[in-house]
């Protein structure tokens, strides 16, 4: 929903005072039918899902098949990065240039050589993976069923640079979390969609999926494999879609956690937004979180500017893999700085391998370009409090785009059950943190069982 205190910023709470205007009607989403669900024991010892072809038509659940990148994919792709036609090396000694030179020329010598795909394959190829039709559009999505009574139903939000990759890390926690010395009594049933133009969600081929047309297809999804009522967490773009659930669906989504909420008030995301300077009375956390988007909006937005305006001119991502990977590491900041020395030796939140894993997928389903249309499509804020009502969650990471003070959560969400502000971690969490995310997690959804 746009913010109801200024509904002009709409898309401009995002990409700052940059002008642009976008048309995208927000479509209904069909209806849903329960699944038959069959339980098998996974090799880690969580309960994993073997559904079979359930439903009919446009309603079936269908097994999606094992990963499996022909040899000749993997030696075009080694090819393309050797062939890459490099740039002269940035004239300053740190990364106010953008990507730097010694870091893609790093990452490129060991994609090319010492990185294995296959790897990555066995790990997602473990996972129970289903595709389902929603509103015209496949849907693909891991489905593990926790092996305890009672489990609560949860579905997890990716973002972009991002994919399903991400929330790997915490699916094993939450849904055996007896295994990660938790009680059965935290345990979940863990739904992981990719958003529609991301991994194996092909991309759409009709106007219209923002994230609220998404969030209305996740109430599907949800309702297809049995769960009428249920939890959400997300962040970056799965933060927009979770907060959509929260306003569309109040009835079903018991409650959300987000790793990026939408709290900052209005007047400081303006200030924040043009540059300005900040409002008077803010305590010493608020105006550190209004510093961070400042510096935010003012210096490393240039990749969501583009993809707002003009997704389709990113054919260098679709043609390049070290034009795309470049693309993908200059989200902000703080995550180039977490990534970029782990392929210097010196791995932070996220390995080489991490990184690369995610990267690949995206050369490999072709979702440069699919991903990026997203961003045109929408006409929502990130940040800006948009009247969440339901019980809520938040994690405030230090290197987040902005770390959340507790005042702006409490004022943002009435029914805030859980804040915690956390050390370490920045933008992905799930991936970088996945303990302390689903400690949280579990704390958060403690309150609606």
């Amino acid at each position: 929903m746009r913010d109801a205190e200024n509904p002009s910023l709409n898309r401009l709470e995002f990409i700052g005072s940059a002008a642009m205007t976008v048309a995208a009607a927000a479509l209904g989403t069909s209806g849903c039918a329960h699944s038959n669900n069959a339980a098998q024991r996974s090799p880690e010892g969580s309960t994993t899902v073997a559904q079979t072809m359930t439903g009919t038509g446009t309603t079936a659940i269908r097994p999606f098949p094992h990963l499996n990148v022909p040899d000749a994919e993997l030696v075009e792709l080694r090819r393309r990065i050797n062939a890459t036609v490099w740039p002269t090396r940035e004239l300053v000694s740190d990364d106010t240039q953008g990507v730097q030179l010694a870091t893609m020329q790093a990452l490129a010598r060991y994609w090319a050589t010492d990185y294995d795909w296959r790897k990555c394959e066995a790990k997602l190829n473990a996972l129970p993976q289903f595709i389902t039709e929603v509103d015209g559009q496949d849907i693909h999505f891991i489905h593990v069923r926790s092996k305890h009574e009672n489990a609560l139903p949860l579905i997890i939000t990716h973002g972009w640079p991002g994919s399903y990759i991400e929330q790997t890390k915490v699916i094993d926690p939450l849904t055996n979390p007896t295994a990660h010395g938790a009680s059965a009594s935290d345990a979940f049933h863990v739904v992981v969609p990719s958003l529609p133009g991301y991994g194996h969600s092909p991309g759409p081929t009709t106007l219209g999926w923002d994230p609220v047309r998404i969030a209305k297809a996740w109430v599907v999804l949800m309702q297809r494999l049995g769960y009428s009522k249920f939890v959400a967490q997300g962040g970056d773009w799965g933060a927009a879609v979770t907060q959509q659930l929260a306003l569309v669906a109040p009835a079903q989504v018991l409650a959300i956690h987000s790793n990026m909420p939408g709290t900052v008030p209005a007047n400081v995301l303006a200030a924040a937004t043009s540059g300005g300077s900040a409002p008077a009375g803010l305590s010493g956390e608020e105006l550190h979180a209004f510093e961070q988007l400042k510096d935010f909006y003012g210096k490393h937005l240039g990749y969501a500017i583009e993809m707002a305006n003009r997704p389709q001119t990113l054919y260098a991502v679709m043609d390049s893999p070290i034009g795309l990977a470049a693309w993908m590491l200059d989200h902000d900041k703080d995550s180039y700085e977490l990534i970029a020395p782990a392929f210097f030796g010196k791995p932070g939140g996220l390995s080489r391998d991490d990184v690369l894993d995610n990267i690949t997928m995206y050369w490999f389903t072709k979702t440069g370009i699919t991903s990026a249309r997203l961003y045109w499509e929408n006409k929502l804020g990130f940040f800006n409090v948009q009247g969440v009502t339901i019980p809520v969650g938040v994690s405030a990471f230090p290197y987040e785009l902005y770390t959340a003070p507790r005042s702006w959560a409490e004022k943002a969400y009435p029914k805030l059950v859980y804040y915690k502000k956390h050390d370490i971690g920045g933008h992905f969490a799930a991936w970088e943190q996945p303990q302390l995310l689903s400690e949280d997690v579990r704390a958060t959804f403690k309150t609606v069982r």
